[in-house]
């Protein structure tokens, strides 16, 4: 029995490492798909607005510290103490993030823990707390336990070390409602008009695109005169200049995460009509496609005179 309970301390170690890397990781991956943190994120709702932005951060270089603390003082870097102390701080961490929840769920029902970043914006549940709870204890029983070593060259002390780890990974599921989250999302696709893609992004993959290194030699600026959104579509538009006068060249980005559909055409600043590519770019493309649907809205919209029938050969460039 000693030596169960020996095995049930040592593995918690690396399960409450893997559990704040993973959460730090994933306000990381929020971060860089959304282009910043949300202020309102989890119990950072409960401070001042000028201030969540900061505890925010602080949170994930917490986790962060004391993911890679647990992982380097487990085989006893720096003696007893280091070891002892990381582990005390993980306890009181996951002590302090219950009792956040709890005042959270009684404050702000309608906020999400926040703790994996956006798979976890469903309102705080019992179940969260509890598994906030349960690796608060996780922590406690591992303050005392001493450095940990190799496990005996024996597939029975395998086999026992992984039945606990999948034991205890079982529990956290049941507890974790970003599971659910996850398996709702894996059967559930958004409609394009309804995706919230970030400006950022979608100038992003216009500059990767062969679009871009076709056509940027026209531009005149580094800063878009314009960006709109229509429906699937985010318009960009650039300054550009042909045969020493003025004209404007838009790109239109289906708003999608990766590879997404572009389209470029070339409109005169003056009268807002389409002219055709200049002759090089001309001679690269035996056919000339029609404009879709919507590029030909677009140039409809930007013409002066909004009478003016929209051209059946408006130049235009497709990269998927």
């Amino acid at each position: 029995m000693t030596v169960i309970l020996q095995a049930v301390r040592e593995v918690q170690i690396p399960l409450l490492a893997a559990m704040l890397l993973g959460a730090c990781a994933a306000k990381l991956a929020q971060v860089m798909r959304a282009g910043g943190l949300s202020e309102a994120f989890g119990p950072t709702a409960l401070f001042p607005v000028n201030v969540r932005r900061p505890v925010a951060i602080g949170i994930c270089m917490i986790e962060f510290s004391l993911g890679v603390g647990l992982i380097l003082t487990a085989g006893g870097i720096g003696g007893t103490f280091p070891a002892e102390a990381f582990r005390a701080a993980t306890c009181l961490f996951f002590i302090v993030a219950t009792c956040a929840l709890v005042e959270l769920r009684a404050t702000r029902p309608d906020v999400g823990c926040g703790c994996f970043g956006e798979a976890s914006t469903a309102p705080v549940s019992l179940r969260t707390m509890a598994r906030s709870a349960l690796l608060a204890v996780a922590a406690f029983a591992t303050v005392s336990l001493g450095p940990i070593g190799l496990p005996p060259v024996k597939a029975s002390a395998y086999a026992e070390l992984l039945g606990i780890l999948a034991a205890e990974l079982l529990i956290i599921g049941v507890l974790s409602p970003e599971i659910g989250e996850g398996l709702t999302r894996l059967g559930y696709s958004a409609p394009c008009e309804l995706q919230i893609v970030p400006s950022g992004r979608t100038l992003a993959a216009l500059h990767r695109s062969r679009q871009w290194r076709r056509h940027s030699a026209l531009i005149t600026s580094s800063v878009p005169a314009d960006i709109w959104r229509e429906l699937c579509w985010r318009y960009v538009v650039y300054p550009a200049s042909y045969e020493s006068r003025a004209a404007d060249l838009v790109f239109a980005v289906f708003l999608k995460y990766r590879r997404p559909a572009i389209r470029a055409a070339l409109v005169d600043a003056a009268t807002g009509q389409p002219v055709p590519w200049p002759e090089r770019q001309a001679r690269s493309r035996l056919l000339r496609r029609t404009a879709p649907a919507p590029l030909t809205r677009l140039a409809a919209g930007i013409a002066t005179n909004p009478s003016t029938p929209v051209r059946a050969d408006l130049p235009v460039s497709t990269d998927v």
